[in-house]
């Protein structure tokens, strides 16, 4: 028998899920939970196999409490269930240990085998999460500008020449170039606007 809690803040959403799981002969739910810290609570007393979390609940997020349960519970997996697909989302749920994200849309079948795929040590994806996932591995990752540079490049963006900025940041004009040229031979341009501009996009500055 799979022991499993669930997570979640929604009282309809827990029973219908109570109903779903336990209609299968294998699964038993142990206990219920409204927010992070009570799933936290909860899964330390309850010792489950599975716990059901949902992400976004008041007094504490669904990512906190995976990360909380796996640091404290031995041998339990956290399955992320939500109707969040972000990349933050999926990325901050994986980071913090969850065995699974699948989504709120998913059939009961989906579901009881996901559970059970969990309970067996395997990571269980929605198709839609496992092609987010495989986006991000692929892309390339941004590059790596240093501190100084995205300081002199947050100022560039304010509109300051460079002898503003070696004035504001007590260094030369000098050597606010060559923060400069170093941040354009990153990013790949060929001048200032084109620096800020893709900075700004990358979330650099």
């Amino acid at each position: 028998m799979i022991r499993l809690i669930l997570v979640d803040d929604h009282p309809v959403v827990r029973h219908g899920l109570r109903g779903m799981l336990e209609a299968e002969p294998d699964l038993t739910v142990v206990g219920e939970a409204s927010s992070g810290p009570e799933g936290v609570a909860l899964a330390a007393e309850a010792r489950p196999d599975i716990v059901l979390m949902d992400l976004r609940m008041p007094g504490g997020d669904g990512v906190e409490a995976t990360a909380r349960i796996l640091a404290t519970v031995p041998g339990v997996r956290v399955l992320v269930l939500t109707t969040y697909e972000s990349d933050r989302d999926i990325l901050r749920a994986i980071e913090a240990g969850a065995g699974g994200y699948l989504l709120k849309d998913a059939s009961p079948a989906d579901l009881a085998a996901a559970v059970r795929a969990a309970a067996r040590g395997e990571t269980v994806l929605a198709p839609s999460v496992a092609s987010t996932l495989v986006r991000k591995v692929r892309s390339p990752a941004p590059p790596a500008l240093s501190a100084r540079e995205t300081q002199v490049l947050g100022l560039v963006a304010r509109g300051l020449t460079n002898a503003d900025i070696g004035r504001a940041l007590f260094i030369t004009e000098a050597t606010v170039k060559t923060h400069l040229l170093r941040a354009f031979a990153k990013l790949e341009v060929a001048d200032r606007t084109a620096a800020v501009t893709k900075a700004m996009s990358l979330g650099l500055i």
